[in-house]
């Protein structure tokens, strides 16, 4: 069975030493968060997640969800009991306002409970993240009544929340919703529809779900412009706040998935439904956006997250599997073969794993950071700046930790060779929950059109601008040093290579836009690659000034210039491609399909 340690060292370097939290003690809800508070709640999340969560692991993904007659559904055996451990423990409220009883903690500070869990249990630490993500968003766009009767329930975990978008005739184009909103006398509207793929639609862990669900009213305009957000709780309060009558929807049946087998992915039937308005008609999306974007950053860090855990097997299984001898001779001559980690080619995966998933981190968690600044800096620039970064990094952690992601997922199932093929060893499940990443929350083809279709030219291109001003600012300050060298020269490169495609894509992409869509995926690999070269960077600097003292600093600038110069190169492949435009794409005839 796959076990699962929570990487505590790593975390506290990530906010001591990378992003220095303690440095932002100006900014509110971080004069709390003192170093020793972080550490305390990071080592006790990570008991709770490894020896709670990670043992339900596996018979989540065996017994998956159950649809009882009547329409509701069984969690696994022991979500029950371990959900309500983690809503008992406040787990839900480390950085909920403490207006809603929350401690006010800061964001990114809630992004490595959300990381430990994921690993530990992905198919449980969905519930939780969309709850989350739902509450962000009703308190982003709901009236004052709708934020006081449902939010502090939500904030607590003690009511779970959904998104309802998708429908059987449209996923990525929402325009083609057509779940209907007839307005009643009293305010309220009837909802009737159907939506699938609803991640928690139905579940034995809360007393009540809201659902959050797009609809048109009728006359609504057509296309995107005429869908409006509206709150669809399954039981309707009272005024106080009291559960009352159940509501007209149901779960019509459980989708049968490759992974995530014990998260509830329902299909919701809505037979007019009491629904409410939430902000102004035909200006839904708007509000959605804002649990779609919470969920995306979520979703990339469910790609680092189980590269973490099968990562940690791999390297299990690597120092125990015997196989062969090394090529320098014998390395355990008093056992019959030698550990497969002494074989280079399972060096290389696991040190491609390794570079990921720790560059990862910093990248993911730098942007958090970005997240809470864009609120809550005194500054008015620092938050401007902030916002510009979380709207420009957003497809960029979905899609880059999500393809990666699953890529060294896989990886650390090849270092167990035939073992990892079967279930006894665990890695397919990781392999098999991993996949869903690269889909969900908009798959990654989409998020590549955001980035270049949208995010770049934002503000007249100010975000991106702004980010080659700080690479520029960090070279220009260390050129001349010396121990930092090989990462400078690798920056300076990949920041090149950055422009070099977005210069492209200006010239290019406006003349012909499939010359834009061709390019997108491999600009936005070109762009993680940069950030993750600017992410080992920071690292190496703040590792060069602590060598020496640990060897967890020693450690990470070995993992670092691995990753210069094995990993970051990649990005001159991905402009060669990009530059090809949209020709050789688009060359071959339909019919010669």
């Amino acid at each position: 069975m796959p076990r699962y340690t929570a990487p505590i060292r790593d975390l506290k370097f990530i906010f001591h030493d990378l992003l220095a939290l303690h440095s932002y003690a100006d900014v509110p809800g971080f004069e709390e968060a003192t170093p020793d508070l972080i550490d305390a709640i990071i080592e006790e999340a990570g008991k709770f997640t490894g020896d709670v969560l990670a043992p339900l692991n596996k018979v989540g993904d065996e017994q998956g969800c159950r649809r009882l007659p009547d329409g509701s559904v069984v969690t696994p055996d022991g979500f029950r009991d371990a959900y309500q451990q983690f809503v008992d423990n406040g787990w839900p409220l480390l950085n909920k306002p403490v207006e809603a009883g929350g401690q006010g903690l800061p964001y990114v500070l809630g992004m490595a409970t959300s990381e430990m869990t994921s690993s530990a249990n992905m198919a449980f630490g969905m519930y939780p993240g969309l709850t989350s993500g739902a509450y962000e968003a009703l308190m982003n766009g709901g009236s004052d009544a709708q934020k006081a009767l449902y939010g502090p329930k939500m904030a607590s975990g003690q009511w779970a929340g959904t998104m309802n978008l998708t429908e059987p005739q449209c996923g990525t184009d929402l325009g083609l919703i057509k779940t209907k909103a007839v307005p009643q006398p009293d305010g309220s509207y009837k909802i009737t529809g159907q939506k699938i793929w609803i991640s928690g639609g139905e579940q034995d862990l809360t007393e009540n779900i809201i659902h959050l669900v797009l609809a048109r009213i009728d006359g609504a305009p057509e296309g995107i412009k005429g869908i409006s957000l509206f709150v669809v709780p399954k039981f309707i309060l009272s005024e106080d706040g009291q559960l009352g009558p159940r509501n007209s929807l149901s779960c019509g049946g459980l989708e049968e998935k490759m992974g995530i087998h014990g998260n509830a992915t329902c299909v919701m039937n809505y037979d007019g439904a009491t629904g409410w308005l939430v902000g102004e008609a035909n200006k839904g999306m708007r509000t959605m956006f804002v649990m779609m974007n919470e969920a995306r950053l979520g979703v990339g860090m469910q790609g680092l997250a189980q590269a973490e855990v099968a990562y940690q097997n791999a390297v299990d299984f690597a120092r125990d599997r015997l196989q062969s001898r090394a090529l320098t001779g014998p390395a355990a001559p008093d056992k019959p073969a030698d550990p497969i980690i002494v074989h280079p080619d399972v060096r290389r995966m696991l040190m491609d794993q390794k570079a990921f998933i720790e560059g990862a981190r910093a990248f993911a968690y730098w942007t958090a950071l970005c997240g809470d600044l864009q609120h809550k800096a005194p500054d008015e620039k620092d938050r401007a700046r902030a916002a510009d970064y979380m709207a420009l990094m957003t497809p960029v952690i979905k899609a880059f930790l999500t393809d990666r992601g699953y890529k060294m997922t896989n990886e650390a199932l090849q270092v167990h060779g035939g073992s990892g093929f079967t279930r006894e060893w665990g890695m397919e499940q990781f392999v098999r929950d991993c996949r869903i990443t690269l889909i969900y929350e908009g798959t990654n083809g989409i998020q590549a059109l955001d980035l270049v279709g949208r995010k770049l030219a934002a503000n007249g291109g100010r975000a991106v601008f702004t980010f080659f001003a700080e690479l520029d600012d960090f070279i220009g300050l260390h050129q001349d040093d010396p121990d930092l060298q090989i990462f400078v020269e690798a920056l300076k490169t990949t920041k090149v290579q950055l422009e070099t495609g977005t210069s492209w894509l200006m010239r290019n992409g406006m003349t012909d836009f499939n010359n834009a869509a061709a390019a997108s995926f491999d600009y936005l690999q070109l762009f993680g690659l940069t950030a993750m070269t600017y992410m080992w960077a920071l690292m190496a600097k703040v590792s060069l000034e602590k060598k020496g003292l640990d060897p967890f600093y020693d450690d990470k600038l070995v993992t670092g210039r691995y990753f210069v110069d094995r990993i970051a190169p990649e990005a001159a492949m991905h402009l060669a491609k990009l530059q090809t435009g949209a020709a050789p794409i688009m060359a071959l005839a339909e019919d010669r399909f």
